[in-house]
């Protein structure tokens, strides 16, 4: 979906398909035909964006096979969709039963990361729209915290400094600009946007920047202008956004909101659980951990980082933190001019919710990925943004 700022700037909408993980080029496929067409009808339009998963195997087949770099394309044309944006976090295995804290593997201090990456901005390069000239690609935030010392530190600049020498190589052999965005998330080396500006300004390079996911932010208790302020002001590009909202419990110590988050500490991913206190974050790196244990104070409310349904937010008495996507998506581009161009809905755990608010078969799931998308819809259009066929 595209969308007019009124300065004239083209805003892209997607949605991720790491929500349909597939591992292997035919499942890619299978996706278009079986999940994000089907999206594409339900909202009535010609043309629909994705922010595609390319899991290891398929990016390799796409990079190595240009046959099936152009079939990919021509599947995208048939089917009314287009890619500018990649998802380039999880690395593989994002359908395994438990992901937890695999997903943080490989690292930036790790060569895998840097060939992987290299190989999503190629691909990236063959699939953008013919009148698109920029893509982005949103990547994890250096590491997972532990085990994270000096040299991995030193190993994980030079790799970032490597690709954005590869990104500069890419745009003058294609005429094709694509960057990277370090995506802040809870319990990573950059927890937050403010840990971003350190790594980033010292990188210095234009095509690395971030990706703010409205998730992460609420989840570490960001106010969502400060962050998007202090970023500008470091003069951080904002290199997309990940449309997301968090699980939000204002009464912790209460035990039907504690029975409720419950239902919400399911094996498969991980669930960074975070209040805020006079002495600063405090945190857990997963739900369970603050429910069976005293490390989380119980005096002031808990977010735990669960993308759940944007038009739907969790039955009381829970809720979810859309209104900290609300006010991000003011300041990214109901300014002025935009911050950001490229815009992903990101919710990759419906079959994660508990158990009665799972979609019922892919018919179902397909109507909460056009509702979600629906309401970011008329959000833009509500900032003065208009939608275009």
């Amino acid at each position: 979906m595209r969308f007019r700022h009124p300065d004239g700037t083209t805003v892209h909408l997607a949605y991720c398909t790491n929500v349909h993980p597939a591992e292997t080029l035919d499942g890619v496929l299978a996706q278009l035909r079986d999940h994000c067409e089907p999206v594409r009808r339900r909202l009535g339009r010609d043309r629909l964006g994705i922010g595609l998963w390319l899991a290891r195997d398929a990016a390799h087949a796409l990079v190595t096979d240009p046959s099936a770099l152009r079939g990919l394309r021509t599947q995208l044309d048939r089917r009314g969709l287009e890619v500018v944006t990649l998802n380039g976090f999880p690395y593989e295995g994002f359908g395994a039963e438990e992901v937890k804290y695999r997903v943080y593997r490989p690292d930036w201090a790790d060569p895998e990361r840097l060939e992987h990456t290299t190989a999503l901005a190629r691909v990236l390069a063959g699939l953008l729209p013919d009148d698109v000239t920029e893509g982005t690609i949103s990547t994890l935030p250096l590491a997972w915290r532990t085990a994270y010392g000096e040299d991995r530190a030193d190993k994980a600049r030079a790799a970032l400094l490597t690709l954005a020498e590869r990104l500069d190589a890419l745009a003058e052999l294609t005429g094709r600009s694509v960057r990277l965005g370090l995506e802040p998330e809870p319990g990573c080396v950059i927890e937050t946007t403010a840990d971003a500006i350190a790594p980033l300004t010292a990188l210095a390079h234009e095509r690395v920047g971030v990706c703010v996911d409205t998730c992460h932010l609420a989840t570490s208790f960001e106010n969502p202008h400060t962050a998007l302020d202090t970023l500008a002001a470091a003069r951080v590009p904002v290199v997309k956004a990940q449309l997301s909202a968090a699980l939000h419990a204002e009464s912790p110590h209460l035990p039907e909101v504690r029975r409720a988050l419950a239902a919400f500490d399911e094996p498969r991913f991980l669930h960074q659980t975070r209040t805020a206190t006079a002495a600063g974050l405090r945190g857990t790196d997963d739900l369970g951990e603050a429910l069976e244990t005293d490390a989380l104070p119980e005096a002031a409310p808990w977010r735990a980082h669960f993308h759940v349904p944007l038009h739907a937010a969790p039955a009381a008495p829970l809720t979810s933190t859309l209104p900290v996507l609300e006010a991000a998506l003011t300041r990214l581009v109901g300014g002025p001019h935009p911050l950001t161009r490229h815009l992903e809905v990101e919710t990759y755990t419906w079959q994660a919710l508990p158990p009665d608010l799972r979609p019922r078969g892919r018919a179902q799931l397909a109507d909460g990925i056009a509702a979600e998308l629906v309401l970011v819809r008329d959000l833009l259009t509500d900032l003065g943004l208009k939608e275009l066929p």
